[in-house]
This record gives structure tokens, C-alpha cells and sequence, in this order.
């Protein structure tokens, strides 16, 4: 893995791996119990700690079903400071719902976007208040075993193989990857863009080997900048073209694998200033004033401060920024894309599950 590991962490690792293996046993063989519901619910996750591009595979399935059907995405809504079930509103923060779920309503304000611990809690009420969803997706919920989704897809990072990982916190895996066997694909996210034709079969086939499931692959495509700040009136940053050369960026994350993030705007700017800070990060006016003198210090032209989209639904709540520095904020959005142009079949797999197991809601209402 490229990792150097502490043997200190090796005995803890095989107390949590043998207790996990303890608990999917007592689910495995019907000790435990899961609850199914009688309407397509999509799982997607991933048995590694980090980021595997789940918010951006969850947006993709919403643009996807909801040409289609009605939908709704359930989230446990990490580090939000409400408990219990919650449902997004125009005036939900990331406070409320946590900043993944706001990031996915306030991009498709038309789907109904949900948050509680309790998964199976979560789809109930969903189904008690909006009796005709067509479909739920169930975002980061693989090791949710209480619910027993109709379709799963597990999701693992191509630089960081979990074939080749350890149990936490000797390593990154949630629980051991003998465990795929409960998910319907694997899908291999963060793949290079340029990835050659070649590399992508011998990656999918030695994948299909090891793992006896459908693979799919895909990337992370890094789209124009938009204005954080609808009233502000900066100028676009370039991230192509002449000017290019010409402006200099500030670049915010707090995300858990901000790598691929941070070398596109190197790539894309002629100076860099990287501020990290931890995942799901709450800034402060402290961290503002970071900010204002990282931007301050650039010595281009022209001058920008961007960052994630997921950063940007917590930066936006922050009280106080300047006007200069609103001006010059923008977020970059994300999009998965299928390298290996397998995007149809990956379409036809999730649309033709829905089609077949949703609840005849015309004849329900009769």
C-alpha cells in the first residue's frame, strides 16, 4: 500500500476484524435480523475508511432515476448537531442535515433528501410521509446491516486497493473484503481520466477474478467554477486557455482524499496555495484570516479562491467573509465519468432494478 504501518496497531486490528466477523455472522445466518422493504432501495458504500467519490456516485444515481421515477436519498447525515430523522428543507444547514445531504438538495432541490442514524427508521418515515416515492438510495449504508437493501454497490478507490488493505486501524478496511459477496457491484472510482484502453481491461479483468462480481469504472471529472456567492461579481477564474498562466488560486478542502482535488488546480493554476483542514471541517473566522492573508500573498494577476463543492456548503454558513473575498470564491463541481464507456450498461442495471421492483403506486392510491 505505500503506507507505513505501526505493528502496535496489528493486535487491535485482529480484535476488531474478529468482532466484525462475529456481527455479520449473527446477521449472515438470521440470528440478527434485517428489515426489507417492498420498494427499491439502492445501497451505496464501501468497506474502507476515506473518500471513494460516494457524494458524486449519489448524485449520479439521482440524475439518473429521477428522469424517471420518484425518488428519495437517505443519509445518516455525519457530524450534523440534530438528531433523529430530518428531512431537508430550503432553509436546512449543514448543521441540520450535515454538508453531503445539503450538497445533494440544494443540487436537485425536486428530490426528497433525508437524514437519520436509523436506517430503517429513516425509510419509514420516508414511506409514512411520502407514500409514492418510486425508489430510496441509500447513501454510505453497506455496513448498515439492521436494513437489507434490494441492490448494493460497493465502491473502492483504484489508488488505494482494498484487496491489498488491513483491517482498522492497522489499515483502512471496515470489515473484511470476504464481505463483498452481499454487494451486486463493484465499482472502481478515481480511476486516472487518461487512463489507457489497455490498463482499463487488465484492471477490470484481474478485478473480476478476485472479486465474482460486475466491475465498473470510473473517474472524477472537474467541471467549470461556479460563484459561491450569487451576488458577488468577480470574474470566472480561468481553469483553461490563455489566461491560465495568469491567475493564482487559493485552494480550500476539507475532504477526506483531497489529492485528486488539489493536483487539477495545480494543473490548472499558474501559483497554488493549498489550506487543508480536516474532513466535514466547520470553518472559522480564525481559518477566514488564513485565508485572506493566503490570498493576499499570491502574486499573480489575477487571483481566486476555490474549493470543493462539498466544502463550499459550509463555507457559505461562515459569518463574516469579506466582500473581496466573496467576489473571488468559487467551488468546483464533480461528475463521475465511465473511461471505459460502460456508462449504458451501468444505466440499464440501475434503471431496469427500479423498473421491476417499484410498488405500482398508480393502483396503491386507487
Amino acid at each position: 500500500m505505500g503506507k507505513r504501518r505501526s505493528f502496535l496497531l496489528y493486535p487491535p486490528a485482529l480484535i476488531f476484524g474478529l468482532i466484525t466477523a462475529i456481527r455479520n455472522y449473527l446477521y449472515d445466518s438470521g440470528i440478527l435480523s434485517s428489515t426489507e422493504f417492498g420498494i427499491p432501495v439502492i445501497c451505496i458504500g464501501n468497506i474502507t475508511v476515506g473518500g471513494t467519490g460516494k457524494t458524486p456516485h449519489v448524485e449520479y444515481l439521482a440524475a439518473l432515476l429521477r428522469k424517471e421515477f420518484r425518488i428519495a436519498v437517505l443519509s445518516r447525515g455525519y457530524k450534523r448537531r440534530s438528531a433523529g430523522f430530518r428531512i431537508a428543507s430550503p432553509g436546512s444547514g449543514a448543521c441540520d442535515i450535515g454538508d453531503e445531504p445539503l450538497q445533494i438538495a440544494l443540487k436537485f432541490p425536486d428530490i426528497i433528501v433525508a437524514v437519520d442514524n436509523d436506517r430503517v427508521n429513516g425509510v419509514e418515515n420516508l414511506l409514512k410521509n411520502y407514500p409514492d416515492i418510486d425508489a430510496i438510495i441509500l447513501d454510505d449504508g453497506f455496513q448498515h446491516r439492521k436494513i437489507k437493501p434490494g441492490f448494493s454497490i460497493l465502491l473502492t478507490d483504484y489508488h488505494q486497493p482494498m484487496q491489498e488493505d488491513f483491517m482498522l486501524p492497522y489499515g483502512n478496511l471496515r470489515e473484511s473484503i470476504k464481505n463483498i459477496k452481499r454487494a451486486d457491484m463493484v465499482v472502481i472510482t478515481k480511476a486516472p481520466p487518461d487512463i489507457s484502453m489497455e490498463d482499463l481491461n487488465k484492471t477490470a479483468a484481474n478485478l473480476n477474478e478476485i472479486f465474482r462480481k460486475k466491475v465498473f469504472i470510473t473517474s472524477l471529472s472537474y467541471e467549470i467554477p461556479q460563484k459561491l456567492f450569487e451576488n458577488s461579481t468577480g470574474e470566472r477564474p480561468e481553469t483553461e486557455g490563455n489566461n491560465s498562466d495568469q491567475t493564482g488560486a487559493v485552494v480550500i478542502t476539507g475532504i477526506a482524499s483531497p489529492d485528486p482535488f488539489v493536483s487539477f488546480a495545480r494543473n490548472r493554476f499558474s501559483e497554488t496555495i493549498h489550506l487543508n483542514f480536516p474532513d466535514h471541517h466547520n470553518f472559522t473566522e480564525k481559518d477566514m484570516r488564513k485565508i485572506i492573508k493566503a490570498y493576499e500573498s499570491l502574486k499573480t494577476p489575477y487571483k481566486s479562491v476555490v474549493t470543493t463543492e462539498k466544502d463550499s456548503v459550509r463555507l457559505r454558513e461562515l459569518a463574516g467573509i469579506p466582500d473581496h473575498i466573496k467576489e473571488a470564491l468559487y467551488y468546483i463541481p464533480v461528475r463521475i465519468t465511465f473511461p471505459a464507456g460502460e456508462k449504458n450498461e451501468f444505466d440499464n442495471i440501475i434503471i431496469d432494478y427500479v423498473r421491476k421492483n417499484k410498488p405500482d403506486n398508480d393502483i396503491s392510491q386507487i
